[in-house]
């Protein structure tokens, strides 16, 4: 994500007028030294860095339908906004646009500040593109949009949970490496029978979730049941701060590993380092990528995960819009080859389009399940001092094979609809996952007759 200096821009003074004595003027509205800098700095990189040749009136138009539509919807009436050409000049234009913002907000007759129509302004500058990607963020949007990608933070003990088909008990299917049910015993696979002495059987998960959750420093009493034969036995597990985890990973029967990525986030290159650990130290023989739903995040972190099963060579290939092509290559960190599956849908999107695309084109997994969006664009996001931010998309990217996937996809090698209610994750309700299982397994068989085992 990049990162800039802000140039701080300062709108034109008024020329000053005389006040008569007969009536007193309204006072002129001018943009604040910060939102004027940001209508310029959104308007230079938007200009400059959109992969596409950006035309200018489009811009000014686009603002003035913004603020204009904003406007009407709040009820304002007889609006006359100042009409706007392209000034040949970037200068001009964002003068152009400051004027705009100022005269609404004296039409707006106080409906308005002159901070939201710069909001507006801006929106309407991001959308005038027409590309979905490129937006402009408020400081909300920005903040959640972060959050998504990097996670938050909460109190609780570190388990993933889910509801045990057979017993309808809470069942454990992940445990948060180092967090307080690991340090404290709790294993995959686990039935919680209770929770503070309340029965979970036939409790919903988010029920479950708000009991297991609760203030760092506090405690929380599970009842565990390892051995269907065997009592439970109380756990008394102390809360603590969990940092909400990109990757969740598990060991499937038949010692094939099964690894889960959220999203590609700031961490999620070491949390994916951290799994395949766990799962190679407990024998993994195979494993199972699931990107199903990911729509992607940070191009460093495709590349991060990528590099974790591509030994050497192109992960991907950035052009920007002068045709300056970058190719990112992989960084050394893979693991020991084993048969690799990698499942996919019509929502594995961006970044886990990439990873996909580089491990089909390099021949060292196979990708099962439908065709991914087909998105092959990136976007760049760059940070506003007041915490808003504009995202615009800045290059298109080619797979290790100069593939373009742009609303065409990554086809999978191995075609297999996603079955009604699948249960991601669970081999008996999610049939495109018993389908990778079935592939490992008989790459196994065969690397064992290879071997002569």
């Amino acid at each position: 994500m990049k990162r800039i200096l802000w140039p701080l821009w300062a709108s034109g003074l008024a020329a000053a007028v005389i006040a008569l004595p007969t009536a007193s003027a309204a006072p002129a509205i001018h943009l604040s030294t910060t939102d004027a800098g940001e209508v310029a700095t959104s308007y230079t990189y938007l200009s400059d860095n959109f992969y596409k040749k950006v035309d200018p009136d489009v811009v000014l138009v686009s603002v003035r339908s913004a603020l204009l539509s904003a406007m009407r919807t709040a009820g304002v009436k007889h609006i006359s906004l100042p009409a706007v050409h392209d000034s040949d000049s970037p200068t001009g234009n964002v003068h152009q646009i400051d004027r705009e913002i100022e005269a609404a907000t004296t039409e707006s007759k106080g409906k308005f500040s002159a901070h939201d129509l710069t909001y507006v302004a801006m929106d309407g500058m991001m959308r005038s593109v027409n590309d979905r990607y490129t937006v402009f963020l408020t400081p909300k949007d920005f903040a959640g949009l972060n959050q998504g990608l990097d996670g938050g933070d909460f109190g609780g003990t570190g388990i993933v949970i889910q509801v045990d088909d057979k017993t309808k008990y809470i069942a454990v299917e992940n445990v948060i490496p180092n967090g307080p049910a690991d340090k404290a015993g709790v294993q995959q696979d686990d039935l919680i029978t209770s929770i503070d002495g309340a029965s979970t059987k036939g409790m919903a998960i988010g029920t479950a979730s708000g009991k297991l959750r609760g203030k760092e420093g506090t405690k929380v009493t599970l009842t565990i049941q390892r051995d269907s034969s065997a009592l439970g036995t109380p756990i008394t597990i102390t809360r603590a701060k969990i940092h909400q985890l990109s990757v969740y990973e598990k060991m499937l029967p038949g010692k094939i590993g099964y690894v889960a990525l959220t999203v590609f986030g700031r961490d999620t290159g070491s949390e994916l380092s951290t799994a395949l650990g766990r799962l190679q130290s407990h024998g993994a023989r195979a494993l199972i990528l699931d990107l199903r739903d990911n729509g992607g995040g940070y191009l460093e972190a495709a590349v991060a995960v990528s590099s974790k099963f591509i030994p050497s060579g192109p992960i991907v290939s950035v052009e920007s819009r002068a045709s300056n092509i970058t190719t990112l290559d992989a960084d050394n960190t893979a693991i020991d080859p084993v048969p690799l599956a990698v499942l996919v849908n019509g929502y594995t999107a961006s970044a886990s389009e990439i990873t996909s695309g580089a491990i089909q084109d390099s021949s060292v997994g196979a990708i099962i399940g439908t065709k991914t969006f087909g998105k092959g664009v990136v976007q760049t996001i760059y940070p506003l001092p007041d915490g808003s931010a504009i995202k615009v998309t800045t290059a298109r990217y080619l797979t290790p094979r100069n593939r373009d996937i742009n609303h065409l996809g990554i086809t999978p090698d191995i075609v297999v609809p996603e079955n009604k209610h699948a249960q991601f994750g669970q081999p008996s309700k999610d049939e495109q996952l018993t389908r990778a299982i079935q592939y490992l397994d008989d790459k196994l068989a065969h690397l064992n007759q290879e071997n002569g085992v």
